[in-house]
């Protein structure tokens, strides 16, 4: 990354601490102590302190302003660096360079948050995404403001305070933080039928991703692309995860909002510091001006998808993160994107809400940043700043000369034409009168939602289900939460009736409107595995936990261990202290990185316990048994070999399920649970890879493939994740 552009441009104000370098004020005096207050003493009394000890006075002075007001939305949140790199040039519908120079490697900066809770909240609630892009062109900054969802919950920006008033704690009582589980919410859902869509997908698992490495990027707003002849077209941006899109479970949200808050954010800057970078495939929905007209949705109307039968994804580029930041409040906090960013190439669209959006960014950043934001040096372009701006607060471009205006008598920063790289607004012409109105078709409001609920798979339908009946059952007045099973017949009535049950409604007997049957592709999360995606099972990056205990088969666990490390898998392993833990065969032992009471099974995405005689003690620890059934309620895959399979078989005693043990020591794979003697031919598989298939004869392999299918959701809809107390 040494011909990265920002990381050059950032080191300009990194100061690293160093040993020899003595403790000094904050104008550079050398200063005596870290630790105690100038007073008037003596060795006998301590003495009242004096206040013309400034160096005192400026370390308190300096941390009662450490904190600056934090974003109204998109508190909580983290970031990475890395590069963006285009397959093909997309010169045919814009004269972008950072869209048309393939050539190029332009760095960037992504940040991810919740929406609505604090910058304290957990990262694992129920909520939208923020996916915002910030692109360092050589043409300037441009900004993709996005979400981890491609839809929103309004129309026209002046709802915006309104929505988010309404998903906010309730103002009497600031209760709940980082919900959407409350009456307001719901109230506001009902009463404004735009929201229908969005909530849809709010309500699935979208809602709940596994790790911000694996969830989708939209810009969600209609943009434009301009292309060197001046013709120009309408854009939607995507960002796809080549591990794939995936998701919690609900149970395992919630625990891990406890158990580990920091959970999204420690697990990206894990992968970047294993050198395993998170990457995203880059695509454009285009339509040209000619049909925007042609279709049944406004393709303005930010609570609407282009669907992809209609509108093919283009994949034209990838972005991929690659660098951890190293402080977060300089270069993470300070972060400040706005949706008015765009260089030349690309424009923006009549979407109302992206309207709104232009002006709100910036005006946000002024009362959260002051005046100068845009030269903090995560904010700064790399290419070249020119204007008159000067002042305001905090200011520290230094500007020689006496000219700081246009015209002038030395000509000095002249506007740029078109051929010299200035933007160019697209002379769109307007026939119109000034009035309060939406276009026709922004009217509709539910065949979208029909559109999303008939894509989903079963278990995404079930999901959606019981995510409804969680947050209703949260709402206290009757009104509300009748209303909304209300609002579901409009979208599909058996939805309404299994939500109606759960939530204490009435159960409705008719749909408020049909429903339409239509399906699309895309919107399923099971569209985006990476078979789907025409890319190999991959088990990198998964954490997986080894469970031992005294006496562990050192033989199967260094196997599976080498096994699953060389395929990119992060190996944990947990034993029941942290001093080490003594294999059947002797020796200095393993020291675990974690015990059984430090971490708990939500943290990893499996688990694996080898054989050997520290079975008779895993049976008697509690924590184990839990670990192992908390596994299986979350659909994760579950490995034993040898006598650890009597361990997971004691654990998971419920009908329907089968082991090693009753088929004579085969390789068994019971809806993700696989079994066997022992762990066969490892050392092949180290060599060669593994081979990750769907019915794969040698244990390493069965597992393997069963940990890169994320979930075994197949155990859910058949009912044995019921069956098991977790």
């Amino acid at each position: 990354m040494s011909n990265n552009k920002k990381t050059s441009d950032l080191k300009r104000n990194v100061r690293e601490l160093r040993s020899h370098e003595h403790l000094t004020s904050d104008f550079g005096v050398k200063q005596n102590s870290h630790d105690v207050w100038l007073s008037a003493s003596t060795g006998d009394r301590k003495g009242p302190l004096l206040l013309e000890d400034n160096f005192a006075r400026e370390k308190i002075m300096k941390f009662d302003h450490e904190r600056i007001p934090e974003r109204v939305v998109h508190a909580r949140g983290t970031g990475a660096f890395g590069t963006f790199k285009l397959y093909e040039s997309a010169a045919d519908v814009t004269s972008a360079g950072v869209l048309t120079d393939t050539s190029r490697t332009t760095p960037v900066f992504l940040r991810f948050s919740t929406v609505l809770g604090s910058r304290g909240s957990a990262d694992t609630v129920r909520d939208v995404r923020g996916f915002a892009v910030k692109f360092y062109t050589d043409e300037g900054n441009w900004d993709i403001v996005g979400n981890d969802i491609p839809v929103f919950f309004i129309q026209d920006a002046i709802k915006f305070p309104d929505v988010i008033h309404a998903g906010k704690p309730e103002p009497d009582n600031e209760v709940p933080q980082a919900q959407t589980a409350h009456n307001n919410f719901w109230d506001f859902q009902f009463l404004h039928t735009e929201a229908t869509h969005m909530f849809m997908w709010a309500m699935s698992d979208r809602g709940i991703p596994r790790s911000y490495r694996m969830m989708q990027g939209f810009g969600v707003n209609t943009f434009t692309l301009t292309n060197a002849e001046g013709k120009r077209s309408f854009v939607k941006f995507h960002f796809t995860p080549t591990l794939g899109v995936h998701s919690l479970v609900w149970d395992e949200a919630l625990k891990l909002a406890g158990q580990d808050p920091d959970f999204h954010r420690k697990d990206l800057m894990t992968a970047i510091d294993m050198g395993v970078f998170p990457t995203w495939k880059f695509g454009i929905q285009v339509c040209s001006e000619e049909r925007q007209d042609e279709f049944d949705f406004d393709i303005l109307d930010a609570t609407k998808v282009w669907p992809e039968d209609i509108f093919p994804v283009r994949y034209i580029g990838e972005l991929q993160l690659n660098r951890n930041v190293d402080e977060f409040f300089p270069q993470t906090e300070q972060a400040a994107f706005c949706t008015a960013h765009v260089v030349p190439g690309i424009g923006f669209s009549d979407d109302p809400l992206l309207q709104g959006r232009n002006f709100s960014y910036f005006d946000t950043q002024l009362s959260r940043l002051g005046v100068n934001w845009q030269e903090l040096p995560i904010n700064r372009p790399v290419c070249p700043v020119m204007n008159n701006h000067r002042d305001g607060a905090l200011r520290y471009t230094i500007t020689p000369g006496k000219i700081n205006y246009w015209p002038n008598r030395e000509s000095l920063i002249p506007p740029a034409k078109p051929s010299e790289g200035g933007y160019f607004d697209y002379p769109e012409k307007i026939i119109a009168m000034k009035q309060r109105l939406h276009a026709s078709k922004f009217s509709e409001h539910f065949s979208q939602a029909q559109l999303f609920w008939n894509s989903m798979s079963k278990v995404e339908k079930s999901h959606i289900v019981n995510a409804l009946g969680f947050e209703l059952d949260h709402c206290d007045e009757p009104i509300v939460y009748n209303r909304m099973v209300e609002r579901l017949t409009d979208i599909d009535l058996g939805l309404a009736q299994a939500v109606a049950e759960k939530a204490g409604a009435p159960t409705p007997t008719k749909a408020g409107r049909p429903n339409h049957g239509h399906k699309t592709k895309g919107l399923s999360q099971f569209d985006f595995t990476p078979e789907a995606l025409g890319l190999s099972p991959t088990i990198a990056s998964r954490g997986i936990a080894l469970i031992i205990a005294d006496g562990f088969n050192l033989s199967e666990y260094e196997v599976v261990k080498g096994a699953l490390s060389a395929a990119g898998a992060f190996c944990f392993t947990i034993g029941p202290k942290r001093q080490h833990v003594i294999p059947a065969s002797g020796g200095k032992g393993i020291a675990p990185d974690h015990h059984f009471e430090g971490m708990r099974s939500t943290m990893f995405d499996s688990l694996y316990i080898c054989g050997g005689s520290h079975v008779s003690t895993l049976l008697k620890q509690g924590r184990v048994i839990h670990w192992i059934r908390e596994a299986f309620g979350h659909c994760k895959a579950i490995g034993a070999t040898g006598e650890a399979v009597k361990l997971v078989q004691t654990a998971l005693s419920v009908e329907g399920m089968v082991f090693s043990a009753e088929k004579g020591g085969d390789v068994v794979d019971s809806y993700g649970v696989v079994t066997a003697s022992g762990v066969g031919e490892g050392s092949g598989s180290i060599r060669e890879g593994l081979k990750m298939l769907k019915g794969a004869k040698n244990f390493l392999d069965a597992y393997a493939y069963n940990i890169s299918q994320h979930r075994n959701f197949q155990r859910e809809l058949d009912g044995l994740t019921s069956l098991v107390a977790y």
